[in-house]
């Protein structure tokens, strides 16, 4: 288990559940602090594509990640006297995984209407590290220049597009080298996935 490091978490309504419940795996052994929220729409895709119920009142690790991870901390998504609402609070960066496209573009806009896309304001006028996963396609005219407009903003836009050159055996291992960039994009040396023609 990691001893340092803060890590913030967002969770959206973006179909692609699988990439959140297999990055705060890897992120809970990399950070001795995850601050999560979850969109009501991301607890309903969770539901429709994992098959897991989780409940946002009694929020368990256990149910939707298969273990105990204390220090994975949900905070209420319409609470801003949380710590990621404030810039004064210092941390490693901030991922939204996946990301829904009504997100982007509420953060390329600067409307901060819940902890998920305030938290991203606050990476972007603090110079942090701030990464989106949009699972979409196609884009449209809209979508693009909102991610464009992210992208020159300072955040770092990573689709969720798998890789297949590791030969994957299993949905997991393919999901997994997504988590692994999103990892690498972090600084965080992961193990998901070798390095391209380095044994």
């Amino acid at each position: 288990m990691a001893t340092t490091g803060r890590l913030v978490v967002g969770v959206t309504g973006a179909s692609g559940a699988i990439y959140a419940q297999r990055f705060l795996r890897q992120a809970a052994r990399h950070y001795a602090e995850v601050f999560l929220t979850l969109s009501e729409q991301a607890v309903q895709v969770a539901a429709t594509e994992l098959g897991l119920t989780i409940s946002k009142q009694d929020f368990s690790t256990q149910a939707w990640l298969g273990e105990d991870l204390p220090n994975i901390r949900l905070l209420d998504d319409r609470n801003y006297f949380t710590p990621p609402a404030s810039g004064s609070f210092r941390h490693d960066g901030m991922v939204i995984v996946p990301c829904s496209m009504g997100t982007a573009g509420r953060i390329a806009n600067g409307i901060s209407n819940d902890l998920v896309t305030r938290a991203a304001d606050v990476c972007l006028k603090e110079g942090r590290k701030l990464i989106l996963v949009p699972r979409e396609m196609p884009w449209n005219l809209i979508m693009l220049r909102n991610l464009t407009a992210l992208a020159e903003a300072g955040a770092t836009v990573l689709p969720a597009c798998p890789a297949w050159y590791q030969s994957p055996k299993s949905l997991e291992d393919l999901a997994d080298t997504v988590v692994a960039r999103i990892l690498q994009q972090l600084g965080v040396d992961q193990h998901l996935m070798k390095e391209w023609m380095v044994e």
